[in-house]
C-alpha cells in the first residue's frame, strides 16, 4: 500500500466506503462522484498506477471480478446496460493514478455521454497501423478490409 494514495486507503479500508465487493485482491466501492447511481470502482488493494504498469497475478482476476460486479450491478438495478472503463495515463482521463475499472451502469436515452470524436483511416493506413503495433506485441496478424 502506497501511504501517499487515496485509492490505496479506500481499498484497503483506510477511510469508510460504501463497499459492494471485497476479497484478499480488491475493494468494489460506489464512486461518491458518480456518472449514474450505482457507478462501482473496481480498486486492487494492491498499488499499480495502471494497468500498463499492473501486476499480471492481480489483473488476471480483474476482468471475471468486473464482468461478476457488473452482472450484479444489472440486476440489482434493472439497467439496460453497462460501461466497463478503464484509463491508463493523464492523457486517457485517468486522474487517479491506482489502477481502477468503473462500472457504470446505463439506461436506454440516460444522457450519460463519453464523448469521441470518430475518425477514419485513409486506403491503405490501417493496415499499417495494425503490423506496427502487431510489430511491438510480436504478433503477426494480416489486415483484411
Amino acid at each position: 500500500m502506497n501511504d501517499n494514495c487515496i485509492f490505496c486507503k479506500l481499498a484497503n479500508g483506510v477511510f469508510p466506503t460504501a463497499t459492494v465487493y471485497e476479497d484478499d485482491d480488491f475493494r468494489a466501492i460506489l464512486d461518491i462522484e458518480p456518472a449514474a447511481k450505482g457507478h462501482v470502482l473496481l480498486i486492487p488493494k494492491a498499488h499499480m498506477a495502471n494497468l500498463l504498469e499492473g501486476d499480471e497475478s492481480v489483473l488476471a482476476k480483474a476482468l471475471p471480478l468486473a464482468k461478476r460486479i457488473a452482472n450484479g450491478v444489472k440486476d440489482a438495478l434493472g439497467c439496460d446496460g453497462v460501461n466497463i472503463l478503464q484509463n491508463n495515463c493523464e492523457a486517457a482521463w485517468q486522474s487517479v493514478f491506482h489502477l481502477h475499472i468503473h462500472i457504470i451502469p446505463r439506461f436506454e436515452n440516460d444522457g450519460i455521454v463519453i464523448p469521441w470524436e470518430k475518425q477514419a483511416y485513409a486506403d491503405g493506413e490501417a493496415d499499417e497501423y495494425a503490423k506496427k503495433i502487431a510489430a511491438r506485441i510480436k504478433y503477426t496478424i494480416t489486415y483484411k478490409p
